[in-house]
């Protein structure tokens, strides 16, 4: 049976991303999940209820493309769903973060819409794909559900409908998913997404937003 410590080359940055995403405070008590994708068949994910501050190699669990457990003693992150569809959508996702901040909370229980408009910030350039602060990027959002397979669901149609066009996804009153075609590349967005929230909500405090 394969295991996390037979992936040295992936198991490691990740564990490194993991800690330092979670020193910044955007996984609080046990919040977010992580996860990379191995192969064609199996991902490697956070298993459920762990402190991402002080997270190692026992804290990884193997799963494969359904979400499955590999080891039926391990398991996964309750949103490990949506990582699993998101690897389906698009093949040249190779990492998927999850993380619980508090400007990604509030920002998406009081934005009414479906997508959240961010332009004007120099940081969207940390966005692949964004080459200039001056046109607006786009941020899905989407209503939360403890029915994670029909979260999954709505995540497959949103993409499907052209809703998602940066890597990245709001959860309405949850949280931010982002990810990247590597590890650096998935904490790179995760950590732009962030910075941007942040300036978003601090606006909004402010009264600078509606």
């Amino acid at each position: 049976m394969q295991t996390p410590a037979d992936y040295p080359a992936l198991t490691i940055p990740l564990l490194d991303s993991i800690r330092f995403l979670g020193a910044q405070g955007w996984c609080p008590a046990t919040g977010g999940n992580f996860s990379v994708r191995l192969d064609e068949h199996l991902r490697l994910i956070t298993r459920s209820g762990r402190d991402k501050r002080q997270i190692d190699s026992a804290d990884l669990m193997i799963c494969n493309a359904n979400g499955q457990a590999v080891d039926p003693n391990c398991r996964p992150s309750d949103e490990t769903a949506l990582h699993m569809m998101l690897y389906r959508l698009d093949p040249q996702i190779q990492a998927v973060f999850h993380t619980h901040s508090i400007p990604a909370t509030l920002l998406s229980r009081n934005h009414p819409g479906q997508s959240l408009q961010i332009q004007g910030f120099e940081m969207q350039k940390s966005v692949q794909g964004q080459t200039s602060h001056e046109g607006p990027m786009t941020l899905a959002l989407m209503d939360n559900t403890q029915d994670i397979p029909a979260l999954a669901s709505a995540l497959q149609e949103l993409w499907l409908q052209g809703q998602i066009s940066s890597p990245g996804l709001l959860v309405r009153g949850h949280g931010l998913y982002a990810w990247g075609r590597s590890i650096a590349e998935a904490q790179r967005h995760t950590e732009g997404f962030e910075f941007l929230l942040h300036c978003l909500w601090q606006e909004h405090r402010l009264g600078a937003r509606a």
